[in-house]
C-alpha cells in the first residue's frame, strides 16, 4: 500500500570542504512553518527520495520533512578529494543543513550511514535531536560487512543501457531491502540513475564515495564513545538476516548509551526499506508518539 501522493519543494544550500564550497540538495515535505521537523538521510549509496513514501505519511500527520542528498549523491555536488567522503564532512554538511533550516530541535531518521551521521550528532553536547531512528547500523561495525560494501562499489557497473537493465540490478544488490512491490522497485530506480552524456544510465552517485572503502582503508569502526554520549529517544531497527548490525551489538545498544526500543524487522537483511506500511506505522507512531514502540519483532507487510 502506497500513501497518498503529498506536495514536495526541492531546496539546497551550501557546505564547505577544503577552502571550497559545494551544494547541497534536499527534498522537503509538508507544512513549512510545522515545529515539528524531522530530517531522513539516506544510507551509503543512496539518496533522499527513498524516503519518499515515508515523509508523506509524516507530512499528513503535521511534519515538515527534510531528506537531503549527502554530497556525491543524487542532486548534490560532488567533492573535489575523495578522502573527504567521511563522517566528519557528513557531519558538518548536516550541521549546516540544521543551521539552514533554521530550527532548534529536529527529529531524525537514519538509514545505515544516516545513523551513523545521526549518532554523532546526538552525542554532541547541546545536540538539536530530540528523537532519533537508527535504521540498521550500530557503533560497532563488522569489518566482513563493510569488506561486503566495499567490493560492492568497486564491482558495481558503470552504466546501463535502460531502466529495466538498471532496476534489474538494484533489485540484485539491494535484495536485503525486503519484498518490494514492482511500483516501488521503479520509483527507487528512477530516482538512483540519471543519463551521461552518451545518453546512456549511470548511477548518481560520484563512484569515489568508496574511496574509503578500497583495500587497506577498511577496518572495523567502534563508535561506542558516541553512543554512550546520547541522552535523546532512541528507536533502533534491525533486519533480521542483517550482516552489517549483528543482534548482540543491537542488543548491546538497549544497556548502554540512551538505552534504545530495539524492534527487528523480519524479511529482510540490511537495510529496512521504511517503505511498506507496517515500517511507515512503525516508524511514524514512534515519532509522533502514538501508540508507544514495544521492544519487539515487526513482519512486513508483503
Amino acid at each position: 500500500m502506497q500513501p497518498a501522493q503529498a506536495d514536495f519543494r526541492n531546496g539546497d544550500f551550501l557546505g564547505y570542504a577544503e577552502q571550497r564550497f559545494h551544494r547541497i540538495a534536499y527534498t522537503e515535505w509538508g507544512d513549512p512553518g510545522s515545529p515539528h521537523v524531522v530530517v531522513c538521510l539516506h544510507g551509503l549509496s543512496r539518496q533522499g527520495r527513498d524516503f519518499d513514501a515515508l515523509a508523506a505519511v509524516l507530512a499528513q500527520r503535521g511534519c515538515r520533512v527534510v531528506c537531503p542528498d549527502l554530497v556525491g549523491r543524487g542532486r548534490s555536488a560532488r567533492l573535489a578529494n575523495p578522502d573527504d567522503y567521511a563522517l566528519p564532512q557528513y557531519v558538518a554538511d548536516m550541521a549546516t543543513l540544521i543551521a539552514h533550516l533554521g530550527v532548534r530541535q529536529i527529529d531524525w531518521i537514519g538509514t545505515s550511514l544516516g545513523g551513523l551521521v545521526g549518532m554523532m550528532i546526538a552525542a554532541a553536547q547541546d545536540a538539536p535531536i530530540r528523537r532519533l531512528v537508527i535504521n540498521d547500523i550500530g557503533p560497532s561495525l563488522p569489518w566482513s560487512a563493510l569488506q561486503r560494501i566495499g567490493t560492492g562499489l568497486r564491482n558495481a557497473p558503470r552504466t546501463f543501457p535502460n531502466l529495466e537493465a538498471a532496476e534489474t540490478y538494484l533489485r540484485t544488490i539491494h535484495a536485503p531491502f525486503g519484498r518490494l512491490t514492482d511500483a516501488q522497485w521503479r520509483q527507487m530506480a528512477t530516482y538512483s540513475f540519471v543519463r551521461d552524456s552518451a545518453g546512456t544510465l549511470t548511477h548518481h552517485y560520484d563512484p569515489a564515495i568508496g574511496h574509503n572503502f578500497r583495500p587497506g582503508r577498511i577496518y572495523n569502526v567502534g563508535l561506542w564513545r558516541y553512543w554512550d554520549r546520547i541522552r535523546c529517544k532512541v528507536l533502533l531497527l534491525r533486519g533480521e538476516e542483517s550482516d552489517l548490525l549483528p543482534r548482540q551489538t543491537a542488543e548491546e545498544m538497549t544497556r548502554r548509551g540512551p538505552g534504545a526500543a530495539f524492534v527487528e524487522i523480519a524479511g529482510c537483511g540490511h537495510a529496512p526499506a521504511l517503505m511498506d506500511e507496517p515500517q511507515i506505522d512503525l516508524v511514524v507512531n514512534w515519532i509522533t508518539q502514538t501508540p508507544a514502540v514495544r521492544q519487539d519483532r515487526a513482519a512486513s507487510s508483503h
